[in-house]
C-alpha cells in the first residue's frame, strides 16, 4: 500500500471515529459528497464526503444550541 493512500485512509478513519452517531456521519458524508461532486468532480466527491462526515456533528450541535 502506498504511503499517501495509507495516510488518507488513516485520516478518514480517525475523523469518522470522532463523530457521535452513524446518522450524522452518513448524512454529512452524503451532503459533502454531493456538493464536492458538483464543484470538483470525482475527487471533490471523495474529499467532500470525508469533510462532511467529519464536520457534520459539530454543525448539528451548533444548530441545536442556536434553536434553543
Amino acid at each position: 500500500m502506498k504511503i499517501p493512500t495509507f495516510l488518507a485512509l488513516f485520516v478518514l478513519a480517525s475523523g469518522l471515529a470522532a463523530c457521535t452517531t452513524l446518522e450524522q456521519r452518513v448524512s454529512g458524508a452524503a451532503v459533502g459528497a454531493g456538493t464536492g461532486a458538483v464543484v470538483a468532480g470525482p475527487v471533490g466527491a471523495v474529499v467532500g464526503g470525508a469533510a462532511g462526515a467529519v464536520s457534520a456533528p459539530a454543525v448539528v450541535r451548533t444548530t441545536r444550541r442556536a434553536t434553543r
